[in-house]
C-alpha cells in the first residue's frame, strides 16, 4: 500500500470521527443555582478554558417535575448528538415512584464525575450526640422525631427510610424544597435532624449552628482543613461503625445522552468528560463542594446504576411507593 493511500485513509478516518455540528445543549434536570446546575456549569467552564470541545455550550434549565422535564426533553430529541442531560440518580429512580412520560430506555448513560456523600446532621446543642442517641429516641417515641429532607419519595426520604429499616426506628419525615431550606430548618431548631450532603450544610457547620454525626460511606471522607472546632470532613465517623448497618449511600452526578445517540458521539463526550475530571479546576470544584471525585463510564457506570436502582427499588417496595 502506497504512503499516499495510507495518508488518504487516515484522513478519511479522521473525517468520520464525531464532532458536534452546532452548539451543544447542556440540559440540566434542576433549577438555576442548584447542585446539578453548578455541576453542569463547572464542566462548561472547564471545557471552555481548556478548549476540549470544538463547539460552544449553552446551559438550559429544565427542572420541572423533580427533573423529569429534562428527561422528557431527551425522549423528544431521540438520537440528537448535540444535547447532553445532567442529572443525578433521579434519571433512573423517578419512573419508579411517579407516572412519567419517559423511561430509562429513553436515556443512554455517558459518565458520572462526582458523588455526593450523605450525613446525619443535628443542631450543635442537640441532646443527640451520637447516631445511636437519635435512633434510640425515635424507637422510644415513634413518628415524633422530625427528620427533614429535600422533597418526598426522593433521595433524602429514601435514605431516612433505609435508616428506619436498618434500625427499627420510626421518624417523622418532613419534606422541604431543597437542601438549602432543609439546612435552615435544622439550624433554626425546627427539626431534629437532616441528611443533607456536605455542600448543603457546610455554611451552618462553619457557623457552629449544626454538627455532623456520621457519613454513609464505606470509608472516611477525604481529609480537609478544619471546618469548625478543629474538625474537618475526614474526622466524621462512618455510620456503619456507629451501629447503623448501611455501608454506603451516595448520589451520583450523572451525564446522559438521548437514546439512539450514535456510539461515536457517546465515545466523544465520554472522552471529553474524562479529560474534565483530570484537570486541576475539577479537583478544586470537588474540594469546594466536598464531593467524592470518582469517574465512572461504560460497564462500571452501568454496574453502579444497576446496584443503586435495585437498592432504591427495594426501599420503594417496602414503603409502598412504587407506581402501579
Amino acid at each position: 500500500m502506497s504512503m499516499s493511500l495510507v495518508a488518504a485513509l487516515a484522513i478519511a478516518g479522521q473525517a468520520l470521527a464525531f464532532e458536534p455540528t452546532r452548539p451543544v445543549e447542556f440540559v440540566v434536570a434542576s433549577g438555576a443555582g442548584g447542585g446539578t446546575d453548578n455541576f453542569a456549569r463547572a464542566i462548561q467552564a472547564i471545557i471552555t478554558k481548556h478548549n476540549l470541545m470544538s463547539k460552544s455550550m449553552v446551559v438550559l434549565n429544565k427542572g420541572g417535575g423533580s427533573g423529569a422535564e429534562a428527561f422528557l426533553y431527551a425522549k423528544k430529541n431521540e438520537g440528537d448528538p448535540n444535547k447532553l442531560y445532567f442529572g443525578t440518580n433521579n434519571a433512573y429512580l423517578l419512573p419508579h415512584v411517579a407516572k412519567m412520560a419517559y423511561s430509562t430506555k429513553d436515556l443512554t448513560p455517558v459518565a458520572a464525575l462526582a458523588f455526593d456523600e450523605f450525613l446525619i446532621w443535628v443542631k450543635s446543642d442537640s441532646e443527640y450526640t451520637t447516631p445511636a442517641d437519635l435512633v434510640d429516641a425515635a424507637k422510644a417515641a415513634p413518628n415524633t422525631i422530625a427528620f427533614a429532607g429535600s422533597q418526598a419519595k426522593d433521595t433524602d426520604e429514601t435514605l431516612v427510610a433505609l435508616i428506619e429499616q436498618a434500625t427499627g426506628a420510626k421518624f417523622k419525615y418532613l419534606p422541604f424544597n431543597g437542601g438549602g431550606e432543609v439546612g435552615v430548618q435544622l439550624a433554626g431548631g425546627h427539626v431534629a435532624a437532616n441528611v443533607n450532603n456536605p455542600n448543603e450544610n457546610i455554611g451552618q457547620w462553619q457557623a457552629g449552628a449544626i454538627k455532623p454525626l456520621c457519613v454513609f460511606s464505606d470509608k472516611p471522607m477525604a481529609k480537609s482543613d478544619p471546618v469548625y472546632d478543629g474538625k474537618g470532613w475526614g474526622d466524621i465517623p462512618i455510620c456503619s461503625s456507629t451501629g447503623i448497618a448501611i455501608s454506603s449511600y451516595k448520589m451520583p452526578r450523572t451525564i446522559w445522552a438521548a437514546a439512539g445517540t450514535p456510539e461515536d458521539a457517546i465515545a466523544y463526550y465520554t472522552d471529553v468528560m474524562k479529560k474534565v475530571s483530570e484537570t486541576p479546576e475539577w479537583a478544586e470544584y470537588i474540594r469546594k463542594t466536598s464531593q467524592t471525585g470518582d469517574f465512572l463510564d461504560g460497564a462500571k457506570l452501568a454496574d453502579f446504576i444497576s446496584t443503586s436502582e435495585t437498592s432504591a427499588v427495594n426501599v420503594f417496595k417496602t414503603e409502598g411507593w412504587l407506581v402501579q
